[in-house]
């Protein structure tokens, strides 16, 4: 994909910025359809790319000004929430957001797949993003003018899957008014993702196969085969190995799809995605498009230290929620931010954190310490919230101001503290003010 054109005094005024978000964005977008400008550049808009225009200023300022136009006021060049407006101001409607580097490894991946005609399995949690990869794959393919089928094998009635799946003939069963050519043969020349390939009933997965592997159909009602060309991708939301192994899943139709997988992880375990997905999310639903409210610090830290279980749908519950709160204020505050679910700290343990937090608790095994750097900051940020507390000797007032946020955030971390099992103590918790 060609890199992103910059010209020598935008970069003198945004090369900071600039260059870090197309490092990332050569990986996902398609960079010749989009232009970074200065906001003073008045010269003429192009029609058919998606143009940016970037202003240094105090107050951090994101909003539409037109279809194609986004404008963007930053403060701090290589603060991470700068770099996660970037991209979610430079992403087109159907383009993948991420900035993790698990994730663009992935996406790096997927990109060389694309390339190949060959089946992909994709592997994953509910909500982790894996229709995003999949038409990913279809738009970097020789595919990409052709159609793109996305079937959802949970959400059909089992008695009408094959029918859908494969075609039927008029006549072919009661209330088969009209032929119907299946979505095998509507992706014919593009791709086609099963999505929950595991839900799929066995005879069904007997005849998937078949179609498969001499590519192609057999509509019900017909006796005569027809030829299609169809590259299919498949998501699992649960271990299909395991589904083999205790007979819920065909092996052989396993072995056909499992030639290159591919595995989303949570999001929690990805947390670098976060902020830009939260602010193109705020992009897409803000009621106001030309001042969309922009996600503070504060409450970028609380969407990183929160273990969503929900994976990317809850966070876009979470920003759509935010938005309601924070409506008319212009910017997304910790108290906007309100979970699905209790918050809890990722991979917080269920015992205190020992003498370290005043509490009393028992030291946390050596083997059983989280390694993966977002879990060492959060304990760390615990541990500094715990100490702090204990020298004020319980006062939230004080404590809050040692740490430099508000008493409204402190009570929120203390509770997310609480709700993941971390016993706190009767002074942190007698709210001595």
């Amino acid at each position: 994909m060609a890199a992103l054109a910059l010209n020598d005094k935008f970069v003198r005024l945004h090369g900071p910025l600039a260059q870090r978000a197309g490092a990332i964005a050569t990986s996902l977008f398609d960079c010749g359809a989009i232009e970074l400008r200065d906001i003073a550049d008045a010269s003429p808009l192009h029609p058919k790319m998606r143009t940016v225009r970037l202003a240094r200023g105090q107050a951090t300022a994101i909003g539409r000004t037109g279809p194609e136009q986004v404008d963007l006021t930053y403060g701090d060049p290589v603060s991470e929430a700068s770099l996660a407006m970037l991209l979610a101001a430079m992403a087109g409607p159907e383009d993948p957001i991420a900035a993790d580097p698990e994730s663009l490894s992935v996406f790096a991946l997927a990109e060389r797949l694309a390339a190949s005609n060959i089946p992909v399995l994709i592997n994953g949690p509910t909500g982790t993003g894996k229709e995003v990869l999949s038409r990913f794959i279809h738009s970097r393919s020789d595919r990409r003018d052709r159609p793109f089928i996305a079937v959802n094998c949970a959400a059909m009635p089992e008695t009408m899957l094959e029918a859908m799946l494969f075609g039927h003939q008029k006549g072919a069963f009661t209330g088969a008014t009209q032929a119907s050519e299946g979505f095998m043969r509507a992706a014919d020349g593009g791709t086609l993702l099963l999505d929950e390939i595991a839900e799929l009933p066995l005879l069904l997965q007997a005849k998937l196969l078949r179609a498969l592997q001499e590519q192609e159909v057999v509509p019900i009602g017909s006796t005569r085969p027809i030829k299609i060309d169809v590259r299919v991708i498949a998501c699992a939301n649960r271990d299909l190995p395991t589904e083999v192994a205790e007979g819920r899943f065909r092996a052989d139709l396993f072995y056909r799809l499992n030639v290159f997988p591919l595995t989303l992880s949570p999001l929690r375990e990805r947390p670098d995605d976060i902020a830009p997905l939260a602010f193109a999310m705020a992009l897409r639903h803000a009621p106001d498009q030309a001042r969309v409210p922009v996600l503070s610090e504060g409450a970028l830290a609380m969407l990183k230290l929160h273990s969503w279980p929900g994976n990317v749908r809850e966070l876009e519950n979470v920003v759509r929620r935010a938005l309601l709160l924070s409506f008319g204020k212009g910017v997304i505050a910790p108290e906007h931010v309100v979970f699905d679910s209790p918050a809890r700290l990722i991979n917080a343990p269920t015992a205190g954190f020992g003498a370290g937090f005043g509490t009393g608790g028992a030291e946390m095994p050596e083997a059983e310490t989280p390694r993966r750097l977002s879990s060492v900051v959060q304990i760390s940020e615990a541990r500094a919230i715990m100490e702090t507390l204990d020298a004020c000797g319980g006062s939230r007032i004080r404590a809050a101001r040692e740490l430099g946020i508000s008493e409204r955030t402190l009570r929120y971390r203390l509770a997310s503290l609480r709700e993941a099992g971390i016993e706190i103590g009767r002074t942190a918790m007698g709210g001595r003010r």
